[in-house]
């Protein structure tokens, strides 16, 4: 017994070693550092721990299958994007000087047009939404397209499956594209039932302990969108799920959009990629993509973001506009893991002038992200930045305002996570026309927050400062 000890204890010795010389040499090649000094922390102190950790979400990587079927979406899509350049309502918007490096910067990074001729709708209310949703579901003649990351088994997802079915019944084609951990519950029970009524439905990125090795497993779909009929669409943070997201006491507070005129044509497109992906069948007919016609004087533009683009694209445009702010940012965001840039973006904005106010929940769901967010607080409030903690429940609005100029309303948080990893869709609109709108609301999730002073925050206990701050060293992981 002793004599095994002794060689399980060499064994266990030189094996932590050897994990902890060997992953320095492969850690040290992700980018940013950011990350690589995140995971040899961990895997310092905890060689094993670590490395299986970094076995199931250390990279982010594809399967080699998915990749190819990209692919070929790519080289299908231009069909698609040739019916927008036959819509005259493409547009450069005229936001000013301080913007112009802006604009450049997202037609650049993007596949989709700046169009005009649209009208958005905001909904702040759960019960709202579903019944607009229901109500369009009702109305479908040729098509429904759902993609969302939560699809719950719950009353509310219920009320959506039932018009599904009654959909399906009137000849309508129904396809609905769920993240296969976000719903994992509804996929055995409601989606079941969904897809003997034939309504198509399939889950995105599976997970089983078989394909670890493939893909990282926490790399989701994060997306929520819909699509009626190629002329309504809605996107947002608000899943199908009820308003308490499973928490009797805290009730989630989101803003989705009820969008018409052509950029729905862009979210039907995001839609597509992601069914494609995911299934192998294409839809590019002329009934999928049919331009709607003009419904108002909005300039609107589609953001979708993921592993599957070379750049972290929407991160760069968030900082690009931040930098382009002339006077006031305003940020509503349920999880806050800042990268370096978009930390520094906040604080030079600070710092040169301009009103930046960021809007956090008081309470998080999720507790170690948000002992890392609060991590960063004393750092934004030395540089000027306003604090607000928003006290009626979760506020998982996720939302940006630049000026009088610009709005970006979506499902990507701000943080690493949605930065690099999550597919995302947002939104960006241009012009006063919908800040206005959006700045409304901002100001009465404010009114219904407290602000934290510098004052306030040093009087926190050292051992919350202390927990925090390993929180943070995790924050490239969370």
């Amino acid at each position: 017994m002793n004599e095994f000890l002794f060689y399980w204890s060499i064994f266990s010795i030189a094996g932590s070693w050897l994990i902890r010389i060997v992953m320095l040499a492969l850690v040290v090649q992700r980018k940013p550092a950011s990350a690589a000094m995140g995971w040899l922390v961990v895997i310092f102190f905890m060689p094993w721990v670590g490395l299986v950790l970094y076995l199931l979400i250390g990279e982010n990587t594809l399967p080699r299958r998915r990749i190819e079927r990209y692919g070929n979406l790519l080289s299908h899509i231009e069909s698609i994007f040739h019916r927008y350049r036959q819509y005259s309502g493409i547009v450069r918007p005229d936001l000013g000087p301080s913007f112009d490096s802006t604009i450049t910067l997202v037609e650049h990074l993007t596949r989709m047009p700046i169009l005009t001729g649209n009208d958005a709708e905001m909904l702040t209310r759960t019960n709202d939404v579903i019944d607009r949703l229901v109500a369009d579901i009702n109305s479908a003649r040729k098509h429904v397209h759902l993609m969302f990351y939560i699809f719950a088994n719950d009353a509310t997802g219920n009320r959506i499956g039932d018009a599904l079915i009654h959909a399906v019944e009137r000849g309508v084609t129904c396809r609905v594209l769920v993240d296969a951990v976000g719903s994992r519950p509804m996929l055995k029970t409601l989606g079941k039932r969904l897809s003997q009524k034939g309504v198509s439905i399939r889950p995105f990125l599976p997970v089983n302990l078989m394909r670890f090795y493939m893909e990282r497993i926490d790399m989701r779909n994060h997306r929520k969108i819909a699509v009626i009929d190629s002329c309504i669409a809605y996107t947002g943070s608000q899943n199908i799920v009820d308003a308490g997201y499973g928490h009797f006491d805290l009730a989630w507070h989101d803003i989705m959009v009820r969008l018409t005129g052509p950029v729905v044509l862009e979210l039907q497109t995001v839609f597509a990629g992601d069914w494609h992906f995911e299934t192998g069948e294409m839809l590019d007919s002329p009934e999928v993509f049919t331009i709607p016609s003009s419904t108002g004087q909005m300039t609107i533009q589609a953001l979708p973001s993921g592993p599957t683009y070379p750049t972290e694209n929407y991160q760069h445009i968030v900082v690009a506009a931040i930098f382009a702010a002339q006077r006031q940012v305003t940020i509503t965001t349920p999880y806050f893991v800042p990268d370096e840039s978009f930390m520094h973006a906040l604080k030079v904005a600070s710092q040169r002038g301009v009103i930046v106010e960021l809007i956090f929940p008081a309470r998080h769901d999720q507790k170690v992200v948000g002992a890392a967010s609060k991590a960063y607080y004393g750092e934004l409030l030395d540089a000027g930045v306003h604090i607000y903690e928003y006290h009626p429940g979760l506020l998982h609005s996720k939302s940006m305002r630049i000026d009088d100029s610009l709005a970006f309303i979506g499902t990507s948080n701000f943080d690493i996570r949605s930065f690099t990893l999550n597919f995302e869709i947002n939104m960006v609109f241009y012009g006063p026309i919908f800040v206005k709108h959006l700045r409304t609301i901002q100001e009465e999730y404010r009114a219904n927050a407290s602000l934290l002073t510098r004052e306030k925050w040093q009087m926190q206990p050292r051992i919350k400062t202390f927990a925090r701050n390993v929180a943070k060293l995790l924050s490239p992981l969370l």
